[in-house]
């Protein structure tokens, strides 16, 4: 069995950060796709990396669930 990890430790901390500023990017692909008007291809790529960072912070949030014991409770 592995020691739950607190929300002090590194790891924690780290994810969480890498949560955040994937979050944090997410909120300003709206100016992103309105500066790219008329080019397809970079509002192309800005979905592509606005997806990614949507998954990022997914797995974050999952990753910190099972880290901190979070994921581990069942409904009743």
């Amino acid at each position: 069995m592995t020691n739950p990890h607190s929300p002090a430790d590194d790891m924690v901390y780290d994810l969480v950060s890498i949560q955040y500023h994937a979050l944090k990017a997410a909120s300003h692909y709206d100016q992103y796709f309105e500066d790219a008007e008329g080019h397809p291809d970079v509002q192309e790529f800005l979905r592509q990396i606005q997806q990614q960072d949507f998954e990022r912070a997914q797995r974050c949030h999952q990753l910190l669930g099972e880290l901190t014991g979070a994921g581990m409770h069942t409904p009743s």
